[in-house]
């Protein structure tokens, strides 16, 4: 199982995979070469509307393509939400799947996700759960009424009775780009807590992106209007001394690459064809990729 064997030498040599979805070809392509540039391992996620939004002939062939790179890459769903789902993903060549029952009663939780582990684990493909429910909606319709972090000794019984090979918790981080009311803050005593009941199990970080406000200023400085945006800035720079050892990241990229196509398409008005301001934005994924690999995952020369 890939991703495993990449998320426990993480987890012993203390540095985090990074986890980054992608949205279209751009982005794809940003992470990638960035990936692969920095000699940083690197975990491919796809959410399953974005599945829908590639297709799955189109999704397929992108599989194959990056199965030839000589490069640990590992291609997992996030935030699949069914077993059908799961199915669909590891039929298309996945390497791993997200099983997300974080809203369900923890006792459905953990029939929905012992039901994918069976399953996935007859195909070698790792499994990843979620217990506890991350607060904030975004655009995949991920959605809760409250937060709820995740309970240490529940976290026990639920990879005792799961046997999932990774667990996402939620210390405080959320979806979006608005991911805090109050005070940006991460519980690291629940997460501390959390390891000593689970000690070999790899942790996962959702919702972690940083949020940085210069892509919110160029988006709305060249027509845009993200009239509130906070994330995770400051709150991750010591998150890899810790057992998380994978991080997703999803909407900084979508604010990357927005930002720099909104500047690109202002400054150029007489342009039009795609690929010139796709360029634009792919640099602007690279810039954001590498912080995050050398600052934040310190994933860096690890291949």
């Amino acid at each position: 199982m890939k991703q495993i064997r990449m998320l426990k030498k993480a987890m012993n040599e203390r540095y985090i995979v990074p986890a980054f979805n992608f949205a279209n070809f751009e982005i794809l392509r940003g992470v990638l070469d960035t990936a692969k540039e920095l000699k940083s391992p690197m975990i491919l996620q796809i959410s399953e509307s974005a599945m829908n939004y590639f297709s799955d002939e189109l999704l397929s062939g992108i599989i194959q393509a990056i199965r030839k790179i000589k490069h640990p890459i590992s291609i997992h769903l996030d935030h699949g939400k069914t077993l059908s789902v799961v199915k669909r993903a590891i039929r298309l060549g996945f390497d791993s799947v997200m099983i997300d029952g974080s809203t369900l009663p923890f006792a459905k939780n953990v029939k929905l996700t012992k039901s994918v582990v069976d399953f996935a684990h007859s195909k070698n493909v790792s499994v990843e759960g979620e217990l506890g429910v991350l607060a904030v909606s975004n655009d995949d319709g991920m959605l809760s009424d409250g937060e709820r972090f995740t309970s240490p000794k529940q976290a026990k019984e639920f990879v005792a009775l799961t046997g999932v090979d990774s667990l996402a918790v939620s210390i405080g981080t959320n979806h979006g780009v608005n991911k805090y009311i109050d005070e940006p803050k991460i519980r690291y005593d629940i997460l501390k807590k959390i390891e000593k009941e689970i000690p070999s199990i790899p942790i996962v970080l959702h919702g972690a992106s940083l949020v940085e406000q210069k892509y919110i200023q160029d988006i709305n400085n060249f027509g845009g209007k993200i009239d509130r945006a906070i994330g995770n800035e400051n709150l991750l720079k010591n998150a890899y001394k810790t057992h998380i050892c994978k991080i997703n990241m999803d909407t900084d990229f979508r604010l990357a690459f927005t930002s720099a196509v909104r500047k690109y398409m202002s400054e150029n008005p007489e342009k039009y064809n795609p690929r010139d301001y796709g360029n634009a934005g792919i640099q602007a994924v690279k810039e954001c990729a590498k912080y995050r690999i050398v600052s934040i995952c310190k994933s860096n020369n690890r291949v």
